[in-house]
């Protein structure tokens, strides 16, 4: 009697997706979400077009789940900061996180959160209102900490908490667009460390 042959359930991926991931999430970086055209992405991701859209999605849903990758690593900083003791720990880990992260050799500089969509056409409207609320997500969890902090007494009663999460993400921000531009990470610490100079004191 003859054998039956047994179909495979499904053909095996074929690549590494958590490393393509990690090269979509480069190249999103580097040239941003419109400069960063499929062709180029498949390329970079080391596989084909064909099989960039059955794992990640469309160009928009691959973006997002680069987003995601860049706040859990890069980005990551941020989270580790708000857990500093003091205040002004917190500001000083979120921009020295902020200057780390822009000027790494291996790494493009400047922040993805920053420069992926500032300005995009009617298409990435989408992707540029993603990094809006990024980056007002960012600003929420740096007020909340300040707020605690007054709270605490670690910041002196009349301190603004929000005016001063917006100092300190508008410096980082600053300094990732300087980063983008060439300047050096000693330079760009200098900056952080004169914009601590002004930090409320009890």
């Amino acid at each position: 009697m003859e054998k039956k042959r047994t179909s495979p359930v499904g053909r095996p991926r074929g690549f590494d997706a958590d490393e393509a991931l990690e090269r979509a999430m480069l190249f999103f970086w580097r040239h941003g979400y419109e400069g960063a055209g499929t062709a180029g992405l498949a390329k970079a991701m080391g596989i084909s077009t064909t099989s960039m859209y059955a794992a990640f999605g469309n160009k928009e849903q691959l973006f997002r789940r680069a987003l995601e990758r860049y706040t859990e690593g890069p980005s990551a900083y941020l989270a580790r900061a708000v857990e500093e003791p003091t205040a002004l720990g917190v500001a000083t880990a979120v921009l020295a996180g902020a200057v780390r992260t822009t000027t790494r050799p291996s790494h493009p500089h400047g922040c993805l959160g920053v420069s992926g969509a500032l300005t995009t056409s009617h298409s990435g409207e989408e992707v540029r209102d993603l990094l809006v609320s990024w980056r007002d997500n960012g600003y929420c969890c740096l007020k909340q900490r300040f707020e605690r902090a007054v709270e605490e007494g670690d910041l002196p009663a009349d301190s603004d908490p929000g005016l001063l999460a917006r100092y300190v993400t508008t410096v980082a921000y600053g300094i990732a667009v300087q980063a983008a531009s060439g300047v050096c990470r000693e330079e760009l610490q200098e900056l952080a460390d004169a914009a601590l100079r002004a930090w409320p004191l009890r």
